[in-house]
């Protein structure tokens, strides 16, 4: 597999360095085979939701700042160390394969050092790894997460942040799912998978009769009540699992996204599910502002931090950090105004981010009340729900929500009413 940790390597110094999308980069195990591909995305997951344990645990060991010159190396050698700790490859595959790598990327000396590190590590095993829980958030994430919510619930998060996540599905309406997997009923329906493997193997798959959406995410149409017949315009709305949602429940939906990728993904989807909506690639804030039209529903999810989302993509955990929050509020509330007009009289707003930072979801909304005097609040009720509904009646899922049971994302949903 030499292949496949030299391109693990290379894909995280990228996504560290670059601050990318593991999304992104992930065509380059392309040329891999399908057992490789497959050991390669698991060992960058790992390394991710791991590398600031192990930066903590290299430094007891490598006093000397690492030239640059040996970057590619350097995330060898982290990657060296994740299998060695956190995943089941025997140790001397581990210390070969990997060393191996590190002369290739680096000089005999950094290699020597590095075979040295490693072999103290191997020799330690889990003692080595003791500790590895209070170093998950580096300090800019921590930052991030220390303005809304205490310590013990940061460790908590943590905790989901070291998980790999079950993978949860929504059912079309009259559809059932088969399977011999390990499964959990999700509240106000929906099926969490454990080892689901591939997901076109599954049953009902080629059918359309589910699609993958985090339960997190699945829960703001579900709160929505009865959408037959109305017109719905799902803004920023790829790769659509709220546009298929929406379809569900019976109302015509226009999905719009500034994206053409990423609209090509949602029309795949869609027609996979039998589903039809109008579909249009355009920037949200241009198109509300210009259109004539309007809707008995908007759903907005905004453009946001994304910080939720770190238990499926722990690169975010060491590329997000407050400024990058900040710099999104600005276009957050202009299209939460811009909405106003492209919606009708007792017209509905959903507002969703897939945001932990309560300045993209609760402040947000509170400064949008105070400017828009033609909108109240709409408290969510559910009782299957109850303890995810904040005393205003917000949706609030945090990442161990339903810990137990594999955790969520962090997800926030507000509903408006337009009333004059």
């Amino acid at each position: 597999m030499s292949d496949s940790r030299r391109l693990a390597a290379e894909i995280l110094r990228q996504i560290i360095t670059e601050r990318a999308f593991f999304a992104e980069k992930r065509p380059l195990l392309d040329s891999l085979s399908e057992r490789e591909r497959a050991f390669a995305n698991m060992l960058i997951l790992t390394s991710l939701r791991r590398l600031c344990f192990i930066r903590h645990l290299l430094k007891q060991y490598i006093k000397k700042k690492i030239p640059q010159k040996f970057a590619s190396a350097e995330f060898a050698l982290i990657n060296a160390v994740t299998e060695l700790l956190f995943m089941d490859t025997p140790d001397y595959a581990a210390l070969n394969s990997n060393v191996e790598l590190i002369k290739r990327l680096s000089d005999r000396f950094f290699a020597g050092m590095a075979n040295a590190v490693l072999r103290k590590i191997a020799a330690a095993g889990a003692k080595a790894a003791e500790g590895a829980e209070d170093f998950v958030f580096p300090k800019d994430f921590y930052q991030i997460l220390a303005q809304d919510y205490s310590a013990e619930q940061i460790k908590s998060f943590a905790r989901e942040a070291l998980k790999t996540p079950p993978l949860d599905i929504t059912l079309k309406q009259g559809c059932r799912f088969n399977t011999n997997l390990q499964t959990f009923a999700l509240p106000l329906s929906g099926i969490r998978l454990y080892n689901a493997g591939s997901v076109n193997s599954l049953d009902g798959y080629a059918q359309g009769n589910w699609w993958v959406q985090d339960y997190a995410a699945s829960l703001a149409v579900k709160l929505l009540g009865n959408l037959k017949g109305k017109t719905a315009l799902d803004l920023c709305a790829a790769p659509g699992g709220k546009t298929a949602q929406l379809i569900d429940a019976g109302a015509e939906v226009t999905a719009l996204d500034i994206s053409p990728s990423r609209l090509e993904t949602l029309t795949k989807n869609l027609k996979r599910l039998n589903f039809a909506a109008e579909i249009i690639c355009s920037d949200a804030l241009e198109y509300l502002r210009t259109s004539q039209k309007q809707y008995d529903i908007i759903l907005l999810d905004a453009p946001c931090s994304a910080t939720g989302t770190f238990r499926r993509h722990p690169e975010l955990i060491h590329n997000k950090t407050l400024a990058d929050v900040q710099k999104l509020l600005p276009t957050q509330k202009q299209l939460l105004q811009a909405a106003r007009s492209a919606l009708k009289k007792d017209g509905l707003l959903l507002y969703c981010t897939c945001s932990l930072s309560k300045l993209e979801g609760e402040a947000q909304i509170a400064d949008f009340l105070q400017t828009a005097p033609d909108f109240r609040l709409l408290p969510l009720q559910n009782s299957a729900v109850k303890d995810i509904l904040t005393p205003e009646g917000f949706l609030r899922v945090l990442p161990d929500t339903l810990a137990d049971h594999g955790g969520a994302d962090g997800f926030f949903a507000a509903l408006l009413k337009k009333e004059k």
